[in-house]
This record gives C-alpha cells, sequence and structure tokens, in this order.
C-alpha cells in the first residue's frame, strides 16, 4: 500500500487525488497547502486524514510514504527538494523544474539521499503509448523521419495568472510545450539542432511557440505549443514505411492509427488497461518503491534532464528568461 503526501491543491493535485484513492493498493493520507484553509478545504473534499499549512509538517509525516508536488513549476526545486531532504521519495509535477539546472540539482540531491525520484510524465506511463513506441522501434514504419505535435489553449488568460506570470514561470513552453518535446525525444532521443521563435507578452513569457528539431539521422520533429488558440492536440510519427497518427489528447491517448506501407487499412490499436488516466504513473511509482528502484525505466531522470536541456535552449533563443535562470 502506497501513502501519498499531495503538495498542493489546484486542479492538478485534485485529478491525482482522485485517480489514487481509486486504486486499491494506494490511498492519499495527507495533503499540505502554504493556505492552511486551503488544505482543510481540499482535505475535506476527498476525506483526507490529516491537512498541513506547511510543506515541513507533510514532510514529517511518518505515515507519508511517498510525496507528489503538484505545485506550479516555479516552487518546484524548492517543494521536491525539501521533501527529498526530509527523506521521503517523489513524484514532481511537470515540467520538473524551471530549467536543467534545477533538474539537476534535484537528481543530484536524489542520489546522494537514496531517494526515488520521477518527474510526472503521465504520458510515458501511457500503456497506448507504450506500445506505440514498442511499434517504432520494431521498425513498424521502417526509420523515423518526422514527429509533429502541438498543444494550444484557447485562454484567454490575465497577466497574473499563472500562464502569463513569470514569477510563476508562466508561458506557453514549459506548460504545454514539455508534452510534444517529451514526446518527440520519447521517439528520437536529445536533438542535436534547436530552432525556435515565439510572440511574447508584455510580461515576457512565451503565447505562442514554434520549434523545428533536428537529430544527426535526418529527422525532424515541428513541434508547436500556444496560450492564445486551441489547437487539435494531435500527433503524427512519420517514417519510411508508414505512419502513426494520435487523435486529440495526444499525451493521454486511447488509441493511434497505424499506416503500414502496403497495407491494404490502417489499424486502430487500441490496449486494454484496468487503470486509467494518472493511476499509471501512480502505478509505476508504486511499483519501483515496492522493487527498491530509485528511478523509473519508463521516466529515466536522464530523460527528464534532456528535456529540461531542450527546453532551455528553446528559451534562450525566443529570449524567455525567469529569475531563477541568474542563481548559480
Amino acid at each position: 500500500m502506497a501513502r501519498w503526501g499531495v503538495v498542493a491543491t489546484g486542479g492538478i493535485a485534485a485529478q491525482f487525488t482522485k485517480d489514487v484513492q481509486a486504486l486499491e493498493d494506494a490511498q492519499v493520507v495527507a495533503v499540505a497547502s502554504r493556505d492552511e484553509g486551503s488544505a482543510k478545504t481540499f482535505a475535506d473534499r476527498f476525506a483526507i486524514p490529516r491537512a498541513y499549512g506547511d510543506w515541513a509538517g507533510l514532510f514529517a509525516d511518518p505515515e507519508v510514504d511517498v510525496v507528489y508536488v503538484a505545485t506550479p513549476h516555479s516552487a518546484h526545486r524548492a517543494a521536491a527538494g525539501a521533501a527529498l531532504e526530509a527523506g521521503k521519495p517523489v513524484l514532481c509535477e511537470k515540467p520538473f523544474t524551471l530549467n536543467a539546472r534545477e533538474a539537476r540539482e534535484l537528481v543530484t540531491l536524489a542520489g546522494e539521499r537514496g531517494l526515488f525520484l520521477m518527474e510526472a510524465m503521465w504520458t510515458y506511463c501511457n500503456p497506448v503509448v507504450r506500445r506505440l513506441v514498442e511499434l517504432v522501434r520494431d521498425g513498424a514504419i521502417g526509420e523515423l523521419r518526422s514527429v509533429q505535435a502541438d498543444f494550444g489553449v484557447s485562454g484567454p488568460f490575465a497577466p497574473e495568472h499563472r500562464m502569463r506570470n513569470p514569477a510563476l514561470g508562466g508561458g506557453a513552453l514549459l506548460d504545454l510545450g514539455v508534452y510534444p518535446v517529451s514526446f518527440a525525444q520519447l521517439l528520437l532521443g536529445e536533438p542535436a539542432r534547436i530552432q525556435a521563435d515565439a510572440q511574447l507578452s508584455p510580461e515576457g513569457v512565451d503565447v505562442n511557440t514554434g520549434m523545428l528539431l533536428g537529430w544527426d539521422s535526418g529527422a525532424v520533429a515541428v513541434l508547436t505549443c500556444g496560450i492564445d488558440g486551441s489547437s487539435g492536440t494531435r500527433a503524427t510519427v512519420t517514417g519510411s514505411r508508414g505512419r502513426i497518427e494520435l487523435p486529440d489528447g495526444f499525451f493521454a491517448p486511447d488509441s493511434f492509427v497505424l499506416h503500414r506501407e502496403g497495407a491494404a487499412e490502417p489499424e486502430v490499436v487500441r490496449v486494454s488497461s484496468p487503470l486509467h488516466g494518472m493511476q499509471h504513473e501512480a502505478a509505476e511509482v508504486a511499483s519501483c518503491l515496492a522493487a527498491g528502484r530509485l528511478e523509473s525505466s519508463l521516466v529515466p531522470l536522464s530523460g527528464t534532464l534532456s528535456v529540461m536541456r531542450t527546453l532551455d535552449a528553446v528559451r534562450e533563443r525566443v529570449g524567455v528568461h525567469y529569475a531563477q535562470d541568474s542563481v548559480r
């Protein structure tokens, strides 16, 4: 039985809690927020036994086996770091941190403390995505040629909203673009070349961003993200002998369409699973903890660091900078 402590009380924390509580071998036993009233309201909503008005109380709770960090990403480094310092394994929401330096610090700290650490990239744990990866690696569509993916939402968002607030790591790239980038790198690894362009808000965060990534194999990825227009949120993986098309919500699909060269008809691929939503990542964490592993093979820390380096490079090219970037 994995006993979870949830840090933060926003929408993503609520969805995770709801999904975890539906598992037979997991429960949420504590929630923490810097606002005690918010923590108590959240605890009452989900019948969680304990609510804390600070992170330290949850991190010191002996009945918490693992911590889920769901704060705005500007606080991921602080929250996850404090949990690790207190001896707790951590599942930290995406983007893992604001920049690659912060990500390296967390990975180093987890290694020093001998503690499990994983980014909550639920896409990587999704059984349909895992099947897609297997097919690609088995050569079902030949040599990879391109990946296309988009993630845009319509807004509008006020300047103080976390999506536009630089102090909270605002902008389309970290909040939404992390999905297309992570998906492309799941299939192709870290790119050798990165080009990007973006429209910036008056606050200095990216509103509409396009990325062109290149690999020495000749493969390319064309990725977009935005907070000023709702996109199809689809992905296509093209190979030399076919392609795979993922529908709206490519980051958490229930199926995809496989077009094999020479096949009479495309094939709709589905994978049955008793789990749904964020249960896949929660189950992966529980499995790793039970086996004594310090990281997941599905969401390896090396991959998380690789994605953070790409996001840093894109921000550098489009001119988005956060105060934390200058910390040494």
